[in-house]
């Protein structure tokens, strides 16, 4: 649908940069989605949803260690609250509230999509958003294609729900929120796009409750609004810059 899109608006570009950037993107969709999608056999959806929305403080960490932005009073605030939420969700040291390896997964994927966020920043730059999504979708599809025949995953012998939820994730989580979220950049800005995603995780949190019969927890809520308001505050900018 996406290349169909970008063909249509003539923004599909096929040339040796196009390729690179599709192999690129792809890789990166399927590190963090295998990441991800291990960290569930261990935590709720909600708590996975949740500890990887602390992205945003590990790309100010990163860019602090690259020189590119400096690590502000208010970024350190920042990095406060998500480490707090972080706490709050896990559980002190030897508690055992949540399972360890889920929750190191989780933030693997945090931080692999915060060193994935700006190269894409960057490669998207003079192209349209039909067009780099069709790139990300397309890498992504080849590497998952190549991946599932070498090791004898791929069958089209599924349950009907197994198709309907395939369907919805194609057009809904994938097309619709590509375009949704590429073109939110353009009209409403990185800031504004940034602060008004902050409610994913909370959806997340009460899909999971509905779907799939999971918990939310008080303390998952709490360190989720902690998180939450990180990442608010990340977007700030201080008064004398």
């Amino acid at each position: 649908v996406l290349g169909g899109l970008a063909v249509a608006g003539r923004t599909l570009v096929l040339d040796r940069s196009t390729l690179g950037i599709t192999a690129f993107a792809g890789l990166g969709q399927v590190a963090v989605s295998i990441i991800s999608l291990s960290a569930l056999r261990y935590i709720p959806a909600a708590t996975l949803s949740f500890l990887f929305y602390t992205y945003p403080a590990w790309i100010a960490i990163i860019a602090k260690f690259r020189h590119s932005e400096p690590l502000t009073p208010l970024r350190l605030t920042a990095l406060a609250l998500s480490l707090v939420g972080i706490f709050v969700m896990v559980g002190a040291p030897g508690t055992a509230a949540l399972h360890p390896a889920g929750v190191a997964l989780a933030l693997t994927a945090a931080l692999v999509y915060a060193a994935y966020v700006p190269i894409i920043s960057v490669l998207e730059r003079g192209r349209a958003p039909v067009a780099m999504g069709t790139y990300m979708s397309a890498g992504a599809a080849i590497i998952l294609l190549v991946a599932g025949a070498f090791l004898g995953d791929l069958t089209l012998a599924l349950h009907q729900t197994a198709w309907i939820a395939i369907v919805l994730l194609g057009f809904v989580s994938t097309v619709f929120a590509f375009l949704g979220f590429l073109r939110g950049l353009r009209v409403l800005g990185p800031v504004r796009t940034a602060i008004v995603s902050t409610v994913e995780p909370f959806f997340t949190a009460l899909l999971g409750a509905w779907l799939l019969h999971q918990p939310i927890t008080s303390t998952t809520l709490l360190g989720g609004a902690f998180i939450a308001a990180a990442v608010i505050l990340l977007q700030l900018r201080p008064r004398n810059g």
